[in-house]
């Protein structure tokens, strides 16, 4: 995007403008406008996803973007998500993804679905879109499409994870042409040094900055993440009716990690899956607002990954980056194998 010296160099920095990959990834509901800023000012990317930005927090979606403007002119990002799970849905998403170009923002990181019109609306402004991957299959589509990057996501991740180790995943998608990033089990700064010298550009993490002051959940939120241990996370369909990673607390146990029977049946016919899952997703939406502006307890559902081993304290989402930075030390891109510009 632009000429940069990063503090620690891979393509992922010198694309995008920033000192150091570490991306903030975008979570619902938990990716509010201070904790977005903090991380882009200290040196990282934070990502706006759009429905926390609008309905959790209550922001026209281009007064949202000028919010975080207000709080640093760092490069943002933004989370655009091309499941079809509604035409209505994905017109929101493209006059969204309109609005976030006209405001400046040129990196985004698309989930689910085909993201060849995100590429097609961005590309012409020097958009760079970076697609998130489970799977070789999924990698080669996205690639297909003509995404920019790819963001690995690992068995080891928050929310809707993959089924391959960190390694395993590199592996299999390593070896297509595009810059990767990490997505999964990274909590502190030798988890983030250790993926970096894997081979991956830059790294996505999302549990680590919910446990931060700049995170608008609830302290109750933070404090489990900040408790649990890696043997703590589960995968329950019951949230979105496809795996979902939570810390296991009261609530998981007592209701079990499976949704009942005849969702079940649901789901496995290609007629009704659409339908099940846009059923739960919607439940989801309207229950884990709470997650970020009200009072929790045992009996909500808490979504964070394995990298809650390496999270001990709730602190400064900007101390985070710099100490991550510090730590890791200053890296040549010679020494990010495997990896292109």
């Amino acid at each position: 995007m632009m000429d940069h010296s990063p503090l620690i160099d891979t393509p992922l920095t010198r694309a995008l403008g920033i000192d150091v990959p570490l991306i903030c990834g975008a979570m619902y509901p938990c990716s509010n406008p201070e904790l977005i800023a903090t991380v882009s000012e200290a040196g990282g990317i934070g990502i706006v996803q759009p429905i926390s930005l609008t309905y959790v927090y209550g922001h026209d979606f281009r007064e949202g973007l000028r919010r975080i403007r207000e709080l640093t002119d760092k490069p943002i990002g933004m989370n655009v998500l091309t499941e079809k799970s509604s035409e209505r849905y994905l017109d929101r998403m493209r006059r969204w993804l309109d609005i976030a170009v006209e405001e400046g923002v040129r990196f985004f990181v698309s989930s689910l679905g085909d993201p060849r019109w995100i590429v097609e609306s961005v590309e012409g402004v020097g958009g760079l879109v970076y697609h998130d991957v489970t799977e070789r299959r999924w990698a080669q589509k996205a690639i297909d499409s003509g995404v920019h990057g790819l963001i690995a996501v690992n068995s080891r991740a928050g929310g809707h994870a993959g089924a391959l180790s960190p390694e395993a995943l590199l592996d299999e998608i390593g070896d297509l042409g595009l810059p990767v990033a990490c997505a999964g089990g990274v909590g502190d700064a030798a988890g983030f040094a250790r993926a970096l010298s894997m081979g991956y550009v830059g790294v996505q993490a999302g549990t680590r900055f919910i446990a931060t002051t700049e995170c608008a959940s609830p302290e109750e939120y933070k404090r489990a993440v900040v408790e649990a241990g890696e043997e703590d996370i589960v995968l329950t369909h019951r949230l979105t009716a496809v795996p979902v990673a939570v810390i296991n607390n009261e609530r998981v146990k007592r209701e079990g990690t499976e949704v009942p029977w005849l969702a079940r049946r649901l789901l496995a016919n290609a007629r009704t899956k659409h339908w099940i899952r846009a059923f739960y997703s919607l439940k989801s939406v309207l229950g884990l607002k709470k997650a970020a502006t009200g009072k929790m307890s045992p009996t909500d559902y808490f979504q964070a990954g394995k990298s809650v081993a390496g999270v001990d304290a709730i602190e400064n989402a900007g101390d985070i980056v710099r100490r991550w930075a510090e730590e890791t030390g200053s890296q040549k891109s010679s020494d990010i194998p495997g990896q292109p510009l």
